[in-house]
């Protein structure tokens, strides 16, 4: 008999907030400043969904560089932030949907804590989440299921209580080894290819999809 779904759980960047473009400049511009040199972008945004330190050993094997990197690009991405973050287009309506169903919410992701909630804060969404789990607060990461089981251990629910989406394959591979049902979002930053590969429960090219599929599996063991 299938459990109930009683919480989702959302990645954060690519899923809720469309960060492409102050992603990919803060990427730029750290790349060129610390290395001088122009890195291709599908090199830049390869490993997005993964904490940052480890996206910057793609670009170089001196863990100097590595520090140097990360440092220029938060002070970019810092500066830039709250006037190029945006929630994707129906997001605030699928969590009003949810929320008004009694469906508890969090956010999983591989962004630091106090600027994933700034993120959320902006973009007024953050009344919807009841906490955030980060890399700098839980030390395992994405594709690892710790993080996700965090999150279910806060919630206390079981984690086949609860639903992950995410646009990312490392999000997608997450929430399988967790155990949740998972739910790939291809409106994000990687190709339908590389999150059919990780074989999520679903996959959607629309937020106000999500809606009817949390909801419906929410029930699913009562219709068995």
């Amino acid at each position: 008999m299938t459990q109930p779904i009683q919480a989702v759980l959302f990645d954060l960047d690519g899923t809720l907030l469309d960060t492409h473009d102050l992603i990919l400049s803060s990427f730029r511009h750290s790349t060129r400043e610390v290395l001088g040199r122009v890195v291709p972008d599908e090199e830049l945004l390869a490993k997005v969904g993964q904490p940052l330190d480890v996206q910057m050993r793609d670009f170089t094997d001196d863990p100097a560089l590595q520090e140097k990197l990360v440092e220029v690009y938060r002070e970019h991405n810092h500066a830039v932030h709250d006037a190029q973050v945006k929630t994707f287009p129906g997001v605030p309506e699928v969590l009003e949907t949810l929320d008004r169903a009694g469906v508890r919410m969090a956010v999983v992701t591989s962004k630091r804590q106090a600027l994933a909630q700034r993120g959320l804060d902006v973009c007024e969404i953050a009344r919807f989440m009841e906490f955030v789990v980060a890399p700098d607060v839980f030390p395992e990461h994405k594709p690892a299921p710790g993080p996700v089981l965090h999150a279910c251990e806060l919630m206390g629910l079981d984690p086949a209580a609860c639903m992950y989406v995410g646009d990312s394959p490392y999000d997608i591979m997450a929430g399988n080894a967790a155990g949740c049902a998972t739910v790939a979002a291809t409106w994000g930053m990687f190709s339908i290819e590389d999150l059919s590969a990780c074989a999520p429960t679903f996959m959607i090219d629309d937020p106000a999809a999500l809606p009817e599929i949390a909801l419906s599996s929410r029930f699913a063991s009562n219709a068995e």
